[in-house]
């Protein structure tokens, strides 16, 4: 743990960072490949030149590198600037098909980037919107509730991979073949998930899958992952000079090609967790990655909410799934969640009261005020900071 924390420089400054669902601190070497990058040579992308190179090969990397972090064909991986973009965009172009006699299906529990894109897309088509639910008190998505909301007009179904706001892993596959039985595509939104599970888009069933690199190690972007077959049939709006290659013709503009090296930076330092050797398909090497992630994680979230849980009635844990991500909000009986992340905040603990954007899913749990303290252990977490973190609750509750 030593050596890998010494790759992050913000680490020195001595926070402990519990706000990592909502990006992570980033590495030495993802801030080196980019600046590497950047400094060029470098030009639009083609294989004449250097400068060209250099483009189409940070190009090819991430495709790569992306594909292997999901299980995906590099062929079917579209850069975004953000996964809320990706949505929007992906919105407008399936949207243009959808009619009065269709239903697009979303779920309380999501992200609202994985939401408000498909009701408004739906608005814009006359096509109705109906609701996947879960449950408070446990967390977990209600199957009966998508068995319900999935039928035969249903175009889309928009779910997530976990929630970024209790950690909730959903039955996504289950989801995906109630969809799929309908001829319903299926996006998931898996922003919160590739951060600590190693993604399979096949064995989820996702049509269409989104993650954001800076939730795992990299820089502010995000990507899409498709089989390029169904890339091909989508048809979009662009500029009548650029390409109709797939998957390029889904990236507006020029890309940023230092972002882009950004992120195979940030997957291999992933890769490069799990202690395999270098000549090892980086697929594998990343699987021993997350296993001993899983393993550090589960152990962290452990001991944080066993020392939540001393507290009795006075603190109120909301992530309860069986399976879910080492991501936990409370509220307090009689104190303000805001009050406290302003407290640990004062003693370098970086949190956050709010909603996380997940409006639907705040709303569901009945969150005071519609916020809750989200904390999220991270791979370069310690004993010593989560130890940091409930000291600082404890004298939060007696001040």
């Amino acid at each position: 743990m030593t050596a890998f924390r010494a790759l992050f420089p913000s680490l020195e400054s001595g926070i402990a960072h519990f706000d990592g669902p909502g990006g992570t601190q980033t590495p030495q070497p993802v801030a080196d490949a980019m600046a590497r990058t950047l400094a060029g040579p470098l030009s639009n992308r083609g294989r004449a030149t250097a400068s060209e190179r250099n483009a189409d090969d940070a190009v090819i990397a991430f495709r790569s590198a992306i594909a292997d972090l999901t299980g995906g064909d590099p062929r079917g991986v579209v850069h975004g600037r953000s996964a809320t973009q990706l949505a929007y965009d992906f919105a407008r172009h399936l949207g243009r098909g959808w009619t009065s006699d269709d239903e697009v299906v979303v779920t309380r529990l999501d992200h609202d980037s994985n939401v408000r894109p498909w009701i408004q897309a739906a608005e814009r088509a006359g096509a109705a919107v109906r609701w996947i639910d879960f449950d408070p008190a446990t967390g977990e998505l209600d199957l009966r509730s998508a068995e319900a909301a999935i039928g035969p007009s249903t175009r889309l179904v928009a779910v997530t991979g976990a929630s970024n706001l209790i950690g909730t892993k959903p039955p996504v596959r289950a989801v995906a073949d109630l969809a799929h039985a309908v001829g319903a595509l299926v996006w998931v939104d898996g922003v919160h998930l590739a951060a600590h599970t190693l993604v399979d888009v096949a064995a989820l069933g996702a049509d269409l899958f989104a993650c954001s690199p800076y939730k795992f190690l990299g820089p502010h972007c995000a990507a899409l992952v498709a089989d390029p077959a169904r890339l091909e049939s989508i048809e979009i709006e662009k500029l009548a000079p650029s390409t109709n290659a797939v998957p390029e013709r889904f990236e507006y503009g020029t890309l940023p090609y230092e972002l882009l090296a950004g992120v195979t930076a940030a997957v291999d330092v992933l890769a490069g967790l799990g202690g395999a050797d270098a000549a090892v398909p980086r697929r594998e090497r990343l699987r021993a990655s997350f296993a001993a992630l899983h393993e550090h994680e589960a152990r962290l979230l452990e001991r944080l909410e066993s020392g939540l849980r001393a507290h009795g009635d006075a603190v109120v844990l909301h992530s309860r799934a069986a399976d879910r991500t080492p991501t936990q909000t409370i509220t307090f009986r009689e104190r303000s969640t805001a009050d406290a992340a302003a407290f640990l905040t004062e003693r370098d603990i970086a949190l956050g009261s709010s909603d996380f954007y997940a409006y639907e899913a705040a709303i569901r749990l009945g969150l005071p005020e519609h916020a809750g303290l989200r904390m999220g252990i991270a791979p370069y977490t310690t004993e010593d900071e989560v130890d940091r973190l409930l000291a600082g609750i404890r004298e939060f509750l007696a001040s």
